[in-house]
């Protein structure tokens, strides 16, 4: 049972008396949700003592009224600030760590002027290994720029970056730098005489024009010849054509097929002219070349002197020129 609770009457006279039922055992956070009630997606709960009050958003209004995150999108104007802050600590600190950023923002700088270092050199230089020399010199860029010079960073860095790359290459070259400067002197001279004769120029017009002499020349020809140099893998692999350049150099010991032609058709016509002899003439000449017997050997064969032998190869001799010269001019 409840004890009856005077009110107040409505007139403002006298009292009057209530049952107030008592209030369900429920937790605290279920009693919240039971006597509150939303406003715009707020919880409010209400007091007997202090009426309704406002209550933390819940999480499904949070949800609901939270908006979508916008992706962070940096101009280039951010970019460059940032940079020039960057450039600011560093300058302050020298710290290794912004230096590094650094590197990697001007990084693309040494791929582009490697890649036009590399397009004037052999097929064997890889280019990963000039920008590796690059990196090199965009670390000392970056260590030895005065950005309060008011200088733009990039036309200094490549600069170091070319001369970084440039010196790697020397240092692994081992033809001396004076050859390499003469060498550029006689390709340079080809071109100027090339261009005036309209003809490739000969050694003792080359010779001239570089003002040395053909003995000089040609020793100079022995030094550029150590600058000319393949890859051992370029003389396996096969080129655009299907062949390889092993396939295309020179075999000194084989057989040259325009000279081998040449002595075929030589011989035919000897041994056309042979067979037009008188045979006494015939049989000094088989003797002697291919048989190989002294004048005095064939004079025995035949029964006859030393001294006849030699006039009768003299006169075959001269037959013979006559038959082949003939048939030259046919």
């Amino acid at each position: 049972m409840t004890e009856p609770t005077p009110v107040p009457d409505a007139s403002g006279g006298g009292s009057r008396t209530a049952t107030v039922p008592p209030e369900p055992l429920v937790p605290e956070p279920a009693r919240t949700r039971a006597n509150g009630h939303r406003q715009n997606g707020v919880a409010r709960t209400e007091h007997p003592e202090r009426g309704v009050e406002a209550g933390e958003e819940d999480e499904g209004a949070r949800g609901a009224s939270a908006s979508p995150q916008r992706p962070d999108v940096r101009t280039g104007d951010d970019v460059e600030a940032g940079i020039v802050a960057l450039w600011r600590s560093y300058g302050e600190s020298c710290d290794h760590d912004q230096r590094d950023r650094l590197v990697l923002h001007y990084a693309p700088l040494v791929k582009y002027v490697a890649g036009r270092v590399g397009t004037g050199l052999p097929a064997h230089v890889d280019v990963a290994d000039l920008i590796q020399s690059g990196i090199f010199g965009l670390v000392d860029a970056i260590e030895k720029f005065e950005p309060e010079r008011g200088l733009k960073f990039e036309t200094y860095a490549m600069q170091r970056i070319r001369g970084a790359i440039l010196d790697d290459l020397r240092s692994q070259d081992w033809v001396p730098r004076s050859v390499r400067s003469r060498a550029r002197d006689v390709e340079r001279a080809l071109e100027r005489l090339g261009a005036k004769l309209q003809r490739t120029p000969t050694d003792r017009e080359l010779a001239a024009e570089l003002k040395i002499g053909l003995a000089e020349l040609r020793e100079l020809y022995g030094q550029l010849q150590l600058t000319s140099v393949v890859a051992l893998d370029e003389l396996i692999a096969p080129n655009k054509g299907g062949s390889s350049l092993a396939e295309s150099l020179p075999d000194e010991g084989a057989e040259d097929p325009i000279a081998s032609l040449v002595d075929q058709d030589s011989r035919r016509q000897l041994a056309d002219a042979i067979a037009q002899l008188a045979e006494r003439d015939r049989v000094v000449v088989t003797l002697y070349y291919f048989e190989n017997l002294t004048l005095a050997e064939i004079g025995k064969v035949l029964g006859v002197t030393e001294s006849r032998v030699c006039q009768l190869h003299t006169r075959a001799v001269l037959r013979l020129r006559t038959k082949l010269n003939e048939q030259t001019e046919d």
